[in-house]
């Protein structure tokens, strides 16, 4: 059963040929799930390998190696669902496998909603979207760029005596879904990083920030000069901050937070939440949540998204599609589970949303900080005081006060407050100032008026 090469074969240059023996011993997986008595069946397999490099203060802390790779066997046996994985790619560890995962199923309750998505529903146009892009970084080669990074952000301000460090990492990833309809889809792609922490002041005075880089080539990283003065601006300018009088304000959350109230609105309507009961927007759909201008649209198929697919972990076809138009909800984000859950069809999302655009109807941060005029600008946030279920919100913040659109001073200690469902009907702006580095695309977001508690 067995035709993968060993894990010490070169990984970059033969990833078709791996690809290839993922694809033939997934199909060797189906056969004996089905010769076990599976009335459908699905595989996952994967290989990984990766560099990763961690420095600080000008010394070496780790540097790390890895190859993983995992097949998971998913047998149906009328409603009965069972699952097992292994690492081991010996043939009596395979057939174990799949007699584990069988052995499962025969010991389950019958569920009505489990089986594989339907066949009419698998992608048959299958593609790459430019997402292979090997570094041949060595080891040497990554320490020397994260010891210039640091070194270009400690360098850049007296202030800045210590160092959180500086990292650099480097991934490649195969994988091969397949199963008993038929289907079998095979993605690779590579993702890189850069990244610095610094930390200004002194003693109780002291402020921590940092930046990063990253993308799927790295020709696309920013330097690591670049990286380290970015860090090094962002950590100083938090030196000194103040509180800020308890009430209600207009709050700008800058855009490498802003997409966590995005994240928010994904959480709330997942079919996990929504079949569970366990959401604020259960039966939202067609119900106006936002602003008449606010849209928010999938995109699956652009070329180098981070989660661009022609299909999901079900080997169902993506689709580009319309989450939210004229503030509206338009669907829920649906596996085939959740969507028979539901009595509604998939959408193409078990495993997650693909590349979601948040459309723009402001400036950059400087228009937007303009627009506001004074109020609270959030540049990081802190716990988790998030209630899915009620959608109240509650976070510890830390950002700059801003006086006639423009920052006056740092802000610390305070704690941001509000329900989601009236913040996102608050929302008054979304900027053009998009962050690139994630897979949710938005600028900045202008919260009319929340509740700040601060002094007094």
């Amino acid at each position: 059963m067995n035709d993968i090469a060993p894990a010490t074969a070169p990984f970059h240059a033969d990833s078709e040929a791996r690809l290839d023996a993922l694809a033939v011993l997934s199909q060797r997986l189906l056969e004996a799930a089905r010769a076990a008595g599976a009335d459908q069946a699905e595989v996952s397999c994967s290989e990984d390998a990766g560099l990763n490099v961690n420095v600080r203060m000008g010394e070496v802390e780790t540097v790390e190696s890895t190859r993983d790779r995992g097949i998971a066997v998913t047998v149906y046996f009328g409603g009965r669902k069972g699952s097992a994985s292994t690492a081991d790619l010996r043939e009596e560890s395979l057939a174990a496998t799949v007699d584990q995962a069988c052995a499962i199923a025969r010991h389950t309750e019958h569920d009505p909603a489990a089986g594989l998505a339907d066949a009419g529903l698998m992608a048959t146009d299958l593609r790459e979207f430019d997402s292979w892009h090997p570094w041949a970084v060595e080891a040497d080669q990554a320490i020397d760029l994260a010891l210039a990074c640091e070194q270009a952000g400690r360098d850049f301000d007296p202030r800045l005596e210590n160092s959180d460090g500086a990292s650099i990492g480097s991934g490649s990833s195969l994988s091969v879904y397949a199963n008993s309809h038929g289907f079998v889809g095979r993605e690779r792609s590579t993702q890189h990083s850069l990244g610095c922490a610094l930390i200004a002041g002194r003693g109780a005075d002291m402020q921590r920030d940092g930046w990063y880089t990253i993308a799927l080539s790295a020709d696309e990283l920013e330097s690591a000069a670049t990286v380290g003065r970015k860090a090094a601006e962002r950590a100083v300018s938090r030196l000194s901050p103040r509180q800020v009088p308890t009430g209600e304000y207009p709050v700008l959350f800058s855009a490498e937070v802003a997409r966590s109230l995005i994240g928010h609105l994904l959480g709330a309507v997942s079919g996990g939440a929504l079949y569970r009961r366990a959401s604020f927007l259960v039966d939202s759909v067609g119900q106006a949540l936002f602003p008449e201008w606010f849209a928010i649209d999938e995109r699956p198929f652009l070329p180098r998204g981070f989660r661009s697919a022609s299909f999901d972990a079900e080997g169902v076809a993506t689709r580009d599609s319309s989450l939210v138009a004229r503030g509206v909800p338009q669907r829920y984000i649906l596996g085939s589970y959740s969507a028979r859950r539901l009595g509604l069809q998939t959408t193409a999302n078990a495993g997650g949303v693909h590349n979601l655009q948040v459309a723009a109807n402001a400036g950059d941060l400087d228009a937007m900080l303009a627009g506001m005029g004074r109020g609270l600008l959030v540049t990081e946030l802190m716990g988790q005081g998030v209630n899915t279920i009620t959608g109240d919100y509650s976070r510890g913040a830390a950002g700059f006060w801003i006086e006639d659109g423009k920052p006056q001073y740092a802000v610390d200690g305070i704690t941001i407050a509000g329900n989601l469902r009236a913040m996102y009907q608050a929302i008054e702006a979304v900027g053009s100032d998009v962050d690139p580095r994630s897979h949710v695309r938005t600028g900045s977001i202008l919260v009319g008026r929340m509740t700040v508690a601060g002094e007094g």
